[in-house]
C-alpha cells in the first residue's frame, strides 16, 4: 500500500509592490518537490501581514480551500509572512487549519510545523504567548482607565438627571402608560419604564 501523495498550497505574502517573491517561490517549489508534495495552488497576497482575513484575499482563499478539503498542507516562507496579527490571531489561524485537517509548515522555521514532533510544543508556546498578550492588553486598558479617572473624567454611562426621572414618575401617577410617557418625553416605552422604576 503506497502512502497518499499530499497536496500542497504555497502561500506568499509581500508588503509592497516593489518586493518580488520569485526567489521565495522558487525555494518553496523546490522544497515541495523534495517532500514529494503535489502543488495544488500558489496563493499570493500583496499587503501588510497585520491586516485581517477579510482584507487579505489570498489568505481568505487559503482558508476557503482548506475548508473545502482541497489540500493537505500549507507551506509558507516564515510565520511573519503568514500572519503579523499577534500571537492570539496566529494561533486562531493555525487552530482553524488543524480543524480542517490541514497541516502547516514554515520553510525558514522548520520547528513551526504540524508535520513533526514539535507540533504540540508550538501550539502550547503560541497559546502561552496569546495568554500573555491578553494579560498585557487588559493591563494597558486598566492603566488607561485609571489615568482618565485621575483626570476627573467620569467613566460609564451618564446618570439620568433627577428632574427627568421625577417627570416620568409624575406622568405615571397621572395614569399614563409607559408608551404615552415615552412619546411625551421623547423616549422608547422601555426607557420610560426604566425611568419610572429608578429610585
Amino acid at each position: 500500500m503506497t502512502d497518499k501523495i499530499m497536496k500542497c498550497v504555497i502561500y506568499l505574502r509581500v508588503s509592497t509592490l516593489e518586493q518580488n517573491p520569485a526567489n521565495q517561490l522558487s525555494e518553496l517549489r523546490k522544497y515541495s518537490e523534495k517532500m514529494g508534495w503535489l502543488i495544488e495552488d500558489v496563493v499570493e497576497d500583496r499587503t501588510s501581514g497585520g491586516k485581517g482575513l477579510e482584507e487579505r484575499t489570498g489568505l481568505k482563499k487559503v482558508f476557503d480551500m482548506a475548508r473545502q478539503g482541497k489540500y493537505d498542507v500549507l507551506l509558507f516562507w516564515s510565520l511573519d509572512r503568514f500572519s503579523r496579527e499577534g500571537s492570539r490571531k496566529t494561533l486562531e489561524y493555525l487552530t482553524v487549519l488543524d480543524s480542517y485537517k490541514v497541516r502547516y509548515h514554515s520553510f525558514t522555521e522548520p520547528y513551526i510545523s504540524s508535520l513533526g514532533i514539535f507540533a504540540d510544543c508550538i501550539i502550547s508556546l503560541l497559546s502561552t504567548l496569546a495568554k500573555q498578550e491578553r494579560i498585557r492588553i487588559s493591563e494597558r486598558t486598566k492603566a488607561g482607565l485609571k489615568v482618565v479617572a485621575e483626570r476627573g473624567v467620569k467613566l460609564g454611562r451618564p446618570k439620568t438627571a433627577r428632574a427627568v426621572i421625577q417627570k416620568a414618575k409624575e406622568l405615571r401617577k397621572q395614569g399614563k402608560s409607559f408608551t404615552e410617557i415615552g412619546k411625551e418625553m421623547g423616549y422608547t416605552r422601555t426607557r420610560a419604564f426604566q425611568l419610572c422604576k429608578c429610585s
